[in-house]
């Protein structure tokens, strides 16, 4: 079944359970996904295209922490948390520490990067290989350490 066939259930599920906030957060979700449809002008996205959204709707939020955390309205950053973790749901499993740095380590070795100078391409080179299991902040410091 694909992700957003498993997105429509999940909004019906909590319909039938009365879980407002995971309701929201899931029809938000699903206006994001309908955006990105209109955008590609594709009817089903893709697996990668959604969780692109999803991680696109996550890092929003971890933003809105951030500020909300600033601004003093804590019970606002906690209702943004409790969000992620609904999103969360529909990301893959991430990858290890271990993993993400065998996995930094093998594409520099193939790209054959040197330096610093290197860092953008082993970063797009390794997010690709991911695939959304580890955020971006997460690998571009890995590779700025690991890159002499």
């Amino acid at each position: 079944m694909g992700s957003q066939a498993t997105l429509g259930q999940e909004i019906k599920a909590a319909m039938l359970a009365k879980d407002a906030d995971r309701l929201s957060t899931l029809r938000l979700l699903k206006s994001a996904v309908g955006y990105a449809q209109i955008e590609k002008k594709t009817e089903p996205l893709s697996d990668a295209d959604f969780v692109a959204v999803v991680q696109r709707e996550v890092k929003k939020r971890r933003d809105s922490i951030e500020q909300f955390e600033k601004g003093g309205r804590p019970e606002l950053a906690e209702k943004e948390r409790k969000e992620i973790l609904i999103l969360d749901t529909f990301l893959p499993k991430a990858l290890s520490a271990e993993d993400l740095e065998q996995l930094v380590k093998a594409t520099i070795h193939e790209l054959g990067a040197t330096g610093k100078k290197d860092m953008g391409p082993v970063i797009k080179a390794v997010q690709a290989k991911a695939a959304g299991r580890a955020d971006g902040k997460t690998i571009s410091g890995l590779v700025g350490k690991l890159l002499p």
